[in-house]
């Protein structure tokens, strides 16, 4: 099994509506995305996948994002489904999953919102 990583980076400004505290305030995160896909064979150039290709999906996922104001934005916009961290990598891996070639599968989006604070979602295999 091969897995590989790239990572991405958007900013946008959101908050976190019924939470208590300063995030609760209009803020902004220069978010950095990481996405890991993994499969187990690789191409003719010993590629499980481009980095490039694999960027340009995360990347045209994230510019729907990028310099957004979060909370006005589907499904964020919804009553209790706040942009947080996790709910942004749930988000990202469900736009992206349709996306890879075939012969791969998504394994994790992680989102950063700080250098030291980050939540992953990805899906169990059965």
């Amino acid at each position: 099994m091969f897995r590989l990583s790239v990572k991405s980076r958007f900013a946008a400004a959101h908050h976190l509506v019924n939470y208590r505290g300063s995030c609760s305030r209009l803020h902004g995160h220069t978010w950095e995305v990481e996405v890991s896909v993994e499969g187990t064979s690789l191409d003719h150039c010993g590629m499980l996948v481009d980095f490039n290709a694999l960027k340009q999906a995360v990347n045209n996922v994230l510019k729907d994002l990028d310099h957004a104001y979060l909370n006005q934005l589907p499904p964020f916009n919804q009553e209790n489904f706040n942009p947080t961290a996790e709910n942004l990598a749930r988000y990202v891996f469900e736009r992206l999953k349709p996306a890879l070639p075939p012969g791969t599968s998504l394994a994790e989006v992680r989102v950063w919102e700080s250098p030291d604070a980050s939540a992953s979602y990805w899906e169990e295999h059965k």
